[in-house]
Parts: C-alpha cells; sequence; structure tokens
C-alpha cells in the first residue's frame, strides 16, 4: 500500500497482511499483556447517519477480528451527541451489521448507559486535581491552544480550588448555567506537542434532547473521554479504530490511567478505507441526502450499505474485497472497480443467467408459423449445474436489442443486418431479411427468416455463425423499469476536489429505462435475488419500489471488468 492515497492493486487471490492480528498474537503470547485472556472487541458507530462501506471496513475487522480468536465483539452506540442522533440510525445501524453476516450475542449497549459512571469518574478527576471548570468560551479556548512551536496559554481557572471546581460542576450538571457557559477540561501539558493533551474539554453543556435519555442531562462527555471509560467498563482488550485517532491515543491512556479503570484496553489504528469516486464522510452524504441530490440514505448511488444492499451488492462480495484490500497503517486509494470485481466473481458463481431486453426492438422471423410456440430449454448458471434448467417460450415474433441491429454494418459488426445471419440464443439460426421503420425514419421493426435445421443453434451443415444475441418472446415478455448507475461523482476524489461536492455531481450516473422486456420466469421475482441478463450485466429487483405486478430492476454491476491486477 502506498502513502498519499496513491491507489492500491490488491491480488486476486492473496489475503492481504494483517498487522493488528500480528499485535494481537504478541499481546496473547506467555507474558504478553493479554496472555489468558479472551479477545474483545467493540464497533462503536456513532447514531447520526447509515453505516457506510468504510464502517463495513471497521466491522469486519471488529466482529472478524473477534471471530479469529474465537472472541467477542459489542455493539456500542456512541451517542454522545443528541443533536445530530436518532432512533431511525440506530435501527439502521443493527440491520446492516446484521446483513453483513455479524451479530453481537446480545451485548448491544449505549455510550448513554455509562452517563452516571462518567460523571462519577469526572469527579474524582477534579478531586485529584486533574480537571477544572474552565469560563473560557469555545473561541478563547481554541484562541489560547497554542501553536506547533509556542505551547498553549493557561486558563485562568486553572488553578481554581477543586472544591471550586466540584462544586460549579455539580451545579453545571443541574442546570444552573447556559449553554457554552462552562466546559469540564483536564489539566494535563500545556507544552505537550500532541495538541490532544493541552488540557482538553472532556465535559461541555448541550441542552438537547436525548432519543434515549431524555432532558435527564444538559451536560455531555466528550468522544475522548467518553470512549476510554466505555472500553474500559465493558473490559475490552483491543481498541480497535481508524487511523485519525492515533493523536488521541495518549488521551485515551491518560484517561484509563487516571479514573482507576477496572480494565486497561489496548487502542490500535488503522487506515480508513477510501474508495475513488465517492466520498466516505457521513456530513457530506447528508448534504447529499438533505439537499435532494439523491433519493435518500439508500440510494443504490450512495456507498451507505443500505444503498449498496439496495443495488445488489452482497455482504460476501464486501467482505472479500475488505479482506483482500487488507489492514495497513498508511492512507491509501483503493479503486471502486475492485469492489465491482469482488461483487463480479460472487454473482458469476451465484446468480441465474436470463434474458432481458433493455432497448427493445421488435423481430418478426416471417417464415415461422404464425400460430406456433416452442419451448427451448435453457441452463440457468453454467457455474452450477446443480442449479439445473429452466423453458423458455419462442414464437414468430421476439423482443431484440436495438444495437443488435444496424442496417449499414460498421467495420467488425456481426449482428443483425440485411443478408447476415445470427444466432438466437438456445433459439435458432436466422437471416436478416431487412426492416421496417417509422414516418422519423427510426427501425421499429427487423424481420428475418429462420432456418428449421438448427433448433438450439446447431449448425448441422458446419457453417461459421460470428454473432449470437439474446432475445424474449414476445407473446410472454413481462415489462419492467431498469435503473443502470454509474459513479455519482465525476472526479477521482471529489472530497479534495476545489469545489463544494454538489459542484462534481455525475450529471449521468442514472439512467431510467421504463419499458424493457424480459423474459416471464422473471415475473414474481423479489430481492435479494440476483440475476445475470445476458450480454447486459448482473442486475436484482429494487427493493423499495419493485412489486410483483410493476417490476423494477437495478444493475448492479456490469459484465465488463475494468478492473486489473498491477
Amino acid at each position: 500500500m502506498n502513502s498519499n492515497n496513491d491507489p492500491i492493486n490488491p491480488t486476486t487471490d492473496d489475503v492481504s497482511a494483517n498487522f493488528i492480528h500480528d499485535l494481537i498474537d504478541e499481546d496473547l503470547a506467555p507474558g504478553g499483556r493479554f496472555a489468558g485472556k479472551t479477545v474483545h472487541t467493540r464497533f462503536p458507530p456513532e447514531p447520526n447517519g447509515y453505516l457506510h462501506i468504510g464502517h463495513a471496513k471497521a466491522i469486519v475487522i471488529d466482529f472478524g477480528t473477534a471471530e479469529k480468536y474465537n472472541g467477542l465483539c459489542n455493539l456500542r452506540m456512541d451517542d454522545t451527541n443528541p443533536s445530530t442522533e436518532d432512533v431511525e440510525y440506530v435501527e439502521a445501524i443493527q440491520n446492516d451489521i446484521r446483513w453483513l453476516g455479524y451479530d453481537w450475542g446480545g451485548r448491544f449497549y449505549y455510550a448513554s448507559d455509562y452517563f452516571p459512571q462518567m460523571f462519577d469518574f469526572a469527579c474524582r478527576l477534579i478531586e485529584k486535581g486533574l480537571a477544572y471548570v474552565c469560563e473560557l468560551t469555545p473561541s478563547q479556548i481554541r484562541a489560547t491552544r497554542g501553536t506547533l512551536t509556542t505551547p498553549a496559554t493557561p486558563s485562568p481557572y486553572r488553578d481554581r480550588p477543586a472544591s471550586e471546581s466540584l462544586d460549579l460542576f455539580r451545579r453545571m450538571r443541574a442546570g444552573e448555567f447556559p449553554d457554552e457557559a462552562m466546559t469540564l477540561r483536564a489539566k494535563i501539558d500545556l507544552n505537550s506537542g500532541n495538541f490532544n493533551m493541552r488540557d482538553p474539554v472532556l465535559y461541555r453543556i448541550l441542552r438537547a434532547h436525548h432519543h434515549r435519555t431524555g432532558d435527564d442531562w444538559c451536560i455531555y462527555p466528550m468522544y475522548d473521554f467518553a470512549h476510554p471509560i466505555e472500553d474500559a467498563l465493558e473490559d475490552i482488550t483491543h481498541s480497535l479504530c481508524s487511523l485519525e485517532f492515533e493523536d488521541h491515543r495518549p488521551l485515551y491512556d491518560w484517561v484509563i490511567e487516571h479514573i482507576d479503570a477496572p480494565a486497561k484496553p489496548r487502542q490500535i489504528e488503522f487506515a480508513r478505507l477510501n474508495i475513488n469516486h465517492t466520498v466516505m464522510s457521513k456530513r457530506k452524504l447528508r448534504i447529499l441526502v438533505e439537499g435532494g441530490h439523491v433519493s435518500g440514505w439508500d440510494d443504490p448511488r450512495m456507498p451507505t450499505l443500505s444503498g449498496l444492499r439496495r443495488r445488489g451488492y452482497t455482504p460476501a462480495s464486501i467482505r472479500n474485497f475488505i479482506e483482500r484490500i487488507g489492514v495497513s497503517k498508511v492512507n491509501s486509494m483503493v479503486d471502486y472497480a475492485f469492489l465491482e470485481h469482488c461483487l463480479r466473481e460472487d454473482l458469476n458463481q451465484n446468480a441465474r443467467r436470463v434474458m432481458a431486453v433493455l432497448r427493445p426492438i421488435k423481430l418478426i422471423i416471417d417464415n415461422y408459423p404464425a400460430d406456433r410456440n416452442e419451448k427451448f430449454p435453457v441452463e440457468n448458471n453454467p457455474e452450477r449445474p446443480e442449479d439445473g434448467v429452466r423453458e423458455v417460450s419462442f414464437s414468430r415474433e421476439l423482443w431484440i436489442e436495438a444495437d443488435d441491429f444496424m442496417e449499414t454494418p460498421a467495420k467488425g459488426y456481426f449482428r443483425l443486418f440485411p443478408g447476415n445471419e445470427v444466432r438466437l440464443k438456445s433459439a435458432y439460426i436466422v437471416r436478416c431479411t431487412g426492416c421496417k421503420k417509422d414516418a422519423d425514419g427510426q427501425v421499429r421493426v427487423v424481420h428475418a427468416e429462420y432456418d428449421p435445421a438448427t433448433r438450439g443453434g446447431s449448425t448441422p451443415d458446419g457453417r461459421r455463425i460470428r454473432g449470437t444475441i439474446h432475445w424474449v418472446d414476445a407473446a410472454t415478455a413481462q415489462t419492467a423499469e431498469i435503473r443502470l448507475y454509474d459513479n455519482l461523482f465525476s472526479v477521482e476524489d471529489p472530497d479534495t476536489a476545489d469545489q463544494e461536492i454538489i459542484n462534481h455531481l455525475n450529471p449521468d450516473s442514472l439512467e431510467v429505462l421504463p419499458d424493457c422486456k424480459i423474459e416471464a420466469s422473471l415475473q414474481g421475482c423479489r430481492p435479494p435475488e440476483a440475476f445475470q441478463f445476458l450480454r447486459l450485466g448482473y442486475f436484482c429487483p429494487d427493493n423499495v419500489d419493485s412489486r410483483p405486478d410493476a417490476l423494477v430492476f437495478n444493475r448492479s454491476v456490469s459484465l465488463k471488468d475494468s478492473w486489473r491486477p498491477k
């Protein structure tokens, strides 16, 4: 893996190394930090939005590590900022984790479960002279933090007596002061080269209705104070988090040490997931949702797990993707095409093959009896012979793709044009005899004649047929809406682009085809069924808009694989 967000190139057959497991192996070895203990991890999302593919990496690391060591993994909602949180997100997070194939085994917690203990721990820090109530405003605190070469300026309240700070803190808790009037700050090291250690804020006054505790609290702990306490109270051994928390680790360890914690977890950081042509910020994704630029958090163009699920991504493909990109301490950019490659691998093995026509024009076989109808056996999946075959109907009038006919063929075009023969998949060989156009000169009907001796697509005389096309019987075809997707953003890295992300939205990220023709066997199909539409890609019924009487399909991924290992 490379620094500076250079693309990474995972191999297609090797699982990348995991340095976290190497460190845990050391911790579990005789004489190690956690020798004889059960590995215990946690996944601590903030319920202020839907999980995205970046969270999937953390989920696989947290839950997957616990699985590897026959350990435990807790699910914990980091609900310390009630102004942005909602029970809708709590439920969505649980659904996404279960969909990926993980379970927390009843160990489901909230940061708010520990609010009383956190308050008590804060009081003990004050009593020890390690925390004080500060009356500087947030802007004043920022102004006195110092620089990389100068220390922070001491707060005028830094040396107030512990008894006075304790009284003020309890009155903060009782709601006597307005928002932002006071904070509780740790007393650590104003000269530290790490800004997180320059008397960080531990508590702030915030009057906001909490989705669990209501209005019981008007002060809330900061994440850097709450998180180590939660880990310690849950007896977490390894607190695995993304690389932006590396500079916070000294504060994490400081809190654990000075609250006399019942356990001493080890924090280990890993590089977060970055994928080109998308963003991994819930704040920015919320801009897209609330601005109406997408249909919602589960829009199939979104990198959210609910959006990927709706588009047709499978849990196996996402887990395989995460495992194969590996775990590193270096930030990198992953090619979105590799995520698509992992999905193709899974669907190629498991998706049933069917025929559908996205841009239909009529093919009439003039010498085929008008009152005749045949059925042809067609394999469901050549990768899984045990899936057997199905029968598809065939009659005089068929639907074919508009681009499978060209009146004046380009060089190298081997499909239908006047005088040329093609094989209709699993049916007959037909020779094009011409076409019929509408008043605007658009081809509406293609005419052909079939060779009765070529049933099943065989050529008894050995003549060479260079083109094979798919088709759908017009007599039994179902009509469906099909949605085609492309990258949501037109630039490689919209997170670092020089304009707002909405200025880089791809106007061609969604194409809706309302009058597609699909074979009759698809009638009544439901998500999460997946299909390969022959020659067109992999598709799934939309899990929101599709109904048995009005089918809607999303293209999960095209057949063409643009990713190549380097």
